[in-house]
């Protein structure tokens, strides 16, 4: 490996080269921040009893050809502190700290994700985050490193870059109070969407009776439901996903009877529960933008969202809101209204749409695109 222009990250053994400085290979390397922010890098054996996760490997300099959702051109902008004190003051600490053309930062209580396309962009936020947070007066005890590839095949669970000596990859991070279990060693997204938090607020003040949440992950808006008071049903094919949503429940003090958690495919589910007579006046349509159910029949966002929107329709109460969002490059806010307005039509029903309110911590066109549905 030693001489090529290939990078690769990994937590234990590895070669690279990194702002001009050559590595080696050696077991147990990390990466920390000196006091200037710059980078340097520290030996010794990280104390964990699980695999560290690994990235995947990119050319230097390589640009992705494609823009990833959420990324738009520009200069990097950091929160300010006004915003950081508020999110404070809410009890929140998760969500975004800074934006850049090819990269994001988020906060996850004591803990940092880097999501990035270039070692370009990825090594320009590396150099301010150590001054940075100690502006913000943040105290950080590790740093992780996502790359952001075209293929979902190639998605890794995010490269430890710094860490204290010691810990476990699984944490726990809050928002307005809220506490969700967090797992960077768990895949490649580490359990909480930052910018579904107004949306989640929004449920919650909403006091909704019967919420079904599908694609529900790690059923957090079934947690901020469930808070309120309802009623929730939650859909995903992951078993493991419900398991760690089950988990959140009881973080917050929830009991999970009363509270279904479904593990199969929600184009599948949706018409059982229409048969069954079974209506909610709040429904969650957040999908990914792909996924393969057990038979291994695809969904493709782009293709099956228009079906999802008419198969939600079937089970939703007079006077129901439904969230539509998706965070996929090529569709809008519009699309996601016009998939709406045709679902309408099939129902026969009417309806009208609400925008999703802004977050102060996401510039302008970054983060999921989301608008709320309410039906006659």
């Amino acid at each position: 490996m030693h001489g090529q222009s290939i990078s690769t990250y990994y937590a234990n053994g590895f070669s690279q080269k990194i702002r001009g400085i050559n590595t080696k290979e050696r077991k147990g390397g990390a990466f920390v921040l000196s006091d200037g922010g710059q980078i340097r890098h520290k030996w010794g054996h990280v104390r964990n009893d699980r695999k560290r996760p690994e990235a995947v490997p990119f050319q230097r300099g390589k640009s992705v050809p494609r823009k990833v959702s959420g990324m738009e051109s520009g200069p990097m902008e950091w929160v300010s502190p006004d915003v950081l004190a508020g999110l404070e003051a809410e009890g929140t600490d998760a969500h975004r700290l800074a934006t850049g053309p090819d990269f994001w930062l988020e906060r996850f209580g004591a803990n940092l994700l880097l999501s990035y396309q270039t070692e370009k962009g990825r090594d320009e936020l590396l150099a301010e985050i150590g001054q940075r947070c100690a502006g913000y007066g943040l105290e950080v005890q590790r740093i992780f490193g996502k790359y952001l590839p075209l293929a979902a095949s190639e998605r890794g669970a995010p490269v430890l870059l710094r860490e204290e000596m010691g810990g476990t990859l699984e944490t726990e991070a809050r928002e307005a109070g809220v506490r969700y279990g967090l797992d960077f060693g768990g895949g490649y997204s580490a359990g909480l969407f930052i910018d579904q938090r107004a949306n989640r607020a929004r449920v919650r003040t909403s006091q909704p009776k019967r919420l079904l949440n599908t694609f529900a992950y790690t059923c957090s808006f079934s947690v901020v439901g469930a808070l309120a008071g309802a009623e929730t049903v939650s859909v995903d094919l992951s078993r493991r996903s419900l398991t760690r949503g089950e988990e959140n429940f009881r973080r917050n003090g929830l009991e999970t009877d009363g509270h279904k958690f479904i593990a199969d495919d929600v184009l599948g589910v949706l018409p059982r529960l229409a048969r069954r007579g079974e209506r909610f006046d709040t429904i969650i349509l957040d999908p990914p933008t792909f996924s393969r159910n057990q038979a291994g029949k695809a969904f493709q966002v782009q293709r099956d969202f228009d079906q999802l929107v008419v198969l939600a329709l079937e089970v939703a109460a007079p006077g129901a809101r439904l969230l539509l969002s998706v965070n996929h490059s090529e569709m809008q806010v519009a699309d996601l209204e016009r998939a709406g307005r045709g679902a309408l039509r099939m129902a026969g029903r009417s309806g009208r749409f609400q925008a999703s309110a802004a977050l102060p911590d996401f510039p302008m066109g970054h983060g999921a695109k989301t608008v709320w549905l309410e039906v006659s």
